[in-house]
């Protein structure tokens, strides 16, 4: 682990599938001791040792920050993605020893809000079950709005609603439920926060629309870990330690400058944190900007790249690196 994050020796104690397509994992210390504090909104990154390959994919933490004494999160299979979804779903097993980060927060409660407006979609919901945990444990106010494709795929949905009845509302797709978004962002008192997290386009979509209603851009909060996508092979040159890589097809360049035996620093590995944030010295090509964190003109200067989830098309790219 990097950036200042320090590595956690944990046990599986137990997998619990929650629909056809999620799956839930509870860590405990293998010391017995209790984990790190952490808030609401926090994710940590997990180690997959995947025969001569070693994953580390961040999930959110979705138990109570008000009890350590283990961390739950759950993750969604994805059959086409690059494998780490399948490998904690075919692989993972209680009584597996396994290896963690301290957890980190990049999608944090604003406390200063008089109420927090929270939007869920599918998978998205984890974060949202520490931070009303949270909220709840200190009298908050919130209220959250959950989409998702069916019934079936409402993940903890009826766990939220038996706890916190009212403030959850539930919209399922098969059954032609829509949020109704600008309404929903035109009702909130002032000093209401929005936090976001779900699917890329649905993220876009609220934060377009909570812009043109006036929101500041300081009481929107939104969380997507970007995946590191396939695409062709490349080489790269990293001019301050002098070795020269191939990123295969599979292969992310952060995971490929790994491989050669550098440890730059990350804390999301999704594209989100920054940490990982790379000059370019040179380039004879196109790069492929998949993060959240450069600004579109700093992806069209050609001057850094996020190693996590971007990629390189072309003859030749030097790193500062």
């Amino acid at each position: 682990m990097s950036a200042g994050t320090r590595k956690i020796d944990v046990i599986v104690t137990d997998v619990v599938p929650v629909n056809e397509l999620v799956k839930r994992f509870h860590f405990q210390r293998t010391d017995g001791q209790l984990l790190p504090t952490f808030s609401g909104g926090a994710h940590v990154v997990v180690e997959m040792r995947d025969d001569d390959r070693t994953r580390l994919n961040p999930y959110s933490l979705m138990s109570s920050p008000l009890d350590t004494r283990d961390y739950t999160i759950s993750v969604r299979r994805d059959d086409t993605g690059r494998g780490g979804s399948l490998f904690m779903h075919q692989r993972v097993n209680p009584g597996m020893r396994m290896v963690i980060s301290s957890p980190v927060n990049l999608f944090s409660l604003d406390l200063r809000a008089r109420k927090h407006l929270m939007i869920a979609g599918g998978i998205g919901i984890t974060p949202f079950m520490a931070q009303t945990s949270q909220l709840a444990g200190d009298a908050g106010n919130f209220e959250l709005h959950y989409t998702c494709r069916t019934e079936t795929l409402a993940t903890y949905a009826d766990v939220l609603k038996g706890r916190y009845g009212r403030r959850i509302h539930l919209y399922r797709d098969d059954q032609g439920e829509r949020l109704p978004l600008e309404q929903l962002l035109a009702s909130q008192p002032l000093g209401t926060h929005l936090y976001i997290c779900g699917p890329a386009g649905m993220i876009e979509w609220v934060r377009r629309t909570a812009a043109e209603a006036g929101w500041p851009d300081d009481t929107v909060h939104f969380e997507h870990f970007a995946a590191p996508q396939p695409g062709k092979p490349f080489d790269v040159t990293l001019a301050i330690s002098g070795k020269q890589i191939r990123v295969s097809e599979q292969q992310s360049l952060l995971e490929a400058i790994e491989a050669a035996g550098i440890d730059p620093p990350y804390l999301c590995r999704g594209g989100v944190c920054g940490q990982c944030e790379t000059k370019v010295i040179s380039y004879d090509g196109n790069f492929l900007h998949n993060d959240h964190w450069l600004s579109e003109e700093e992806h069209q200067s050609g001057r850094k790249i996020m190693p996590c989830v971007s990629r390189f098309e072309g003859k030749s790219l030097v790193l500062e690196r």
